[in-house]
């Protein structure tokens, strides 16, 4: 099982743990136009890394060997995020499943669930809590 964790604890380990990494799980067009959390105050980078691939939105089998050529070990604790915590949550069993036993799930993702207009970003995740992010 996967443990979901609130974004702002994920912040606090990314700040205060070496082997703490963010991955972004969304697709391109996401990163490009809702923006990315910014870890420059934690002296990371996230590792931008899609579950699927756009516009098909079809699985990336290359995720798991890709998550490998970006430097992963299973000593590193990965906490994985998306758009509201169900892609990330996919792509962190997915990893736990080929070696990689210390993953998380932000909890809510970048931008949390609609609000009652269907906005996103304002109720829950990231960008709600006011954590760190960018435009890409």
């Amino acid at each position: 099982m996967v443990d979901n964790v609130a974004p702002g604890k994920t912040w606090e380990a990314l700040k205060t743990d070496p082997n703490a990494q963010l991955v972004d799980v969304r697709t391109d067009a996401e990163w490009n136009f809702v923006g990315v959390p910014d870890l420059a105050a934690a002296g990371k980078q996230v590792v931008l890394l899609p579950w699927q691939v756009y516009p098909a939105m079809t699985r990336n089998a290359a995720f798991e060997e890709e998550l490998g050529k970006a430097g992963f070990t299973a000593e590193h604790r990965i906490y994985f995020i998306c758009r509201s915590g169900v892609r990330s949550l996919a792509a962190a069993e997915a990893a736990r499943a080929a070696g990689f036993p210390n993953v998380y799930n932000v909890a809510d993702g970048f931008e949390g669930p609609p609000d009652r207009a269907g906005h996103r970003g304002v109720t829950a995740g990231w960008k709600a809590d006011g954590l760190p992010w960018r435009q890409k």
